[in-house]
């Protein structure tokens, strides 16, 4: 191991590490998982928390947007910790989308619009005339 340090939020420790075959080197981040989460969908299909399928979920609705890539790392952190912290073992898919859309609306109107399409399944112009239509309302 070159280095190793906490990452600006704290969540994950940063390790700088040198492969002893090649030389080359890599970067690992290691998180504290305070419990197990698993996930329940509509459905009522069960699958456990994955934390990447949350930032790339992020990361698509922020695409070619002015977020920076770390930005969207802590808030993924931020809803992680706080699920955790619920005491909670199960936790709707519901109530991680709603806390993905409070924490873009704050940040990136466009990508809030983005992600709502597709947590809210929205299938014509109407509807984004309607959420945006709402969005205005509740700036007013």
């Amino acid at each position: 191991m070159k280095d190793s340090r906490p990452t600006e939020d704290h969540s994950s420790i940063r390790r700088r590490r040198q492969c002893s075959n090649c030389a080359a080197r890599f970067t690992t981040f290691e998180r504290v998982q305070i419990r197990e989460l698993t996930v329940v969908k509509g459905s009522g299909k069960r699958e456990p928390f994955d934390r990447e399928k949350l930032v790339r979920s992020m990361r698509i609705a922020l695409q070619k947007r002015p977020v920076e890539v770390e930005r969207v790392e802590q808030i993924a952190s931020s809803i992680q910790r706080q699920l955790e912290s619920h005491g909670e073992t199960e936790v709707p898919s519901k109530a991680i989308g709603e806390l993905v859309m409070d924490r873009l609306a704050q940040l990136d109107p466009v990508g809030y619009v983005r992600f709502a399409s597709v947590y809210r399944n929205f299938h014509e112009a109407r509807d984004f005339e309607k959420f945006v239509g709402e969005l205005g309302a509740d700036q007013d």
